[in-house]
């Protein structure tokens, strides 16, 4: 049902205009929780995952351009908003990424042993908080052979909008979970991931690390590739409770490397079958 949008106050808009990420994830309701996927290819890969779409927010001239094809895929009836470029940049405070947003509900969290039942490779993302970090991760792990992604509660909401946008929509393609990571030291999570039958490997500058091309490390039936924060790395309790702190060898002095870039190096290393 196209519903062009005259007023910024429009009734059904707040999704798009006025909610915070927080507020779109409903914590009280986790059932009546959004998430926003923005651009054609990205809502593609969340209808072809089985997302449930809510409504639709695109520019007039995409109803019949690069919008129509998802428009036909949605259920009848679905509101379809639309407007000028210059209203919906008002709207939504930033300029649409070729033109079209769809709310869409939140998918029902998974427990970490059904989104790690058969997985050989996974990783886990400690207090990783920057949505762009997040939504390369989850790029390269879907790229890369990573079975699953388990996650701290203090790390991005993976359905961000923008983690979403930057992943291209592979949020949708990895099974991913959250995890709890036991008060302030984190070391549940590695406990967790032991009783699951996994060997750990936690990314650390540490003097008592491993190469990530060691075979010892490709030789695990099972693999928890575990990485910490942009900052502050992993917590110390974190990393003394795992089975091998793990490096990537460098030269010219660099210590270290953003925390998408060394997660798409140790996924190509150790997701190799």
């Amino acid at each position: 049902m196209i519903r062009e949008v005259t007023s910024l106050e429009a009734p059904g808009l707040e999704v798009y205009a006025s909610l915070t990420e927080a507020q779109l994830r409903n914590k009280l309701e986790p059932e009546k929780g959004l998430f926003i996927a923005e651009s054609p290819k990205v809502i593609s890969v969340a209808l072809d995952a089985g997302l449930e779409p809510v409504s639709l927010l695109c520019e007039r001239r995409h109803i019949e351009g690069d919008a129509r094809s998802i428009i036909r895929r949605c259920p009848e009836g679905m509101p379809v908003y639309t407007g000028s470029r210059d209203l919906l940049a008002r709207l939504t405070g930033y300029a649409l990424t070729r033109g079209v947003l769809c709310a869409m509900r939140r998918p029902v969290a998974l427990a970490p042993e059904e989104v790690c039942r058969g997985a050989r490779r996974v990783v886990v993302l400690h207090g990783v908080v920057d949505t762009t970090n997040v939504g390369a991760i989850f790029r390269s792990a879907a790229a890369l052979g990573v079975d699953a992604v388990l996650m701290t509660r203090d790390s991005c909401d993976p359905l961000n909008r923008r983690a979403v946008r930057v992943s291209m929509g592979s949020v949708f393609l990895v099974p991913w979970t959250w995890l709890d990571a036991d008060g302030d030291s984190g070391a549940g999570s590695i406990r967790k991931l032991c009783e699951l039958g996994f060997t750990t490997a936690a990314m650390a500058l540490r003097h008592d690390n491993v190469s990530i091309d060691s075979p010892v490390l490709k030789s695990a039936r099972r693999l928890a590739l575990v990485m910490g924060t942009e900052g502050d790395g992993l917590p110390g309790a974190v990393i003394d409770a795992a089975d091998f702190v793990v490096r990537i060898p460098m030269h010219h002095g660099v210590d270290s490397l953003n925390v998408g870039n060394a997660a798409a190096i140790a996924f190509w290393e150790l997701c190799r079958r």
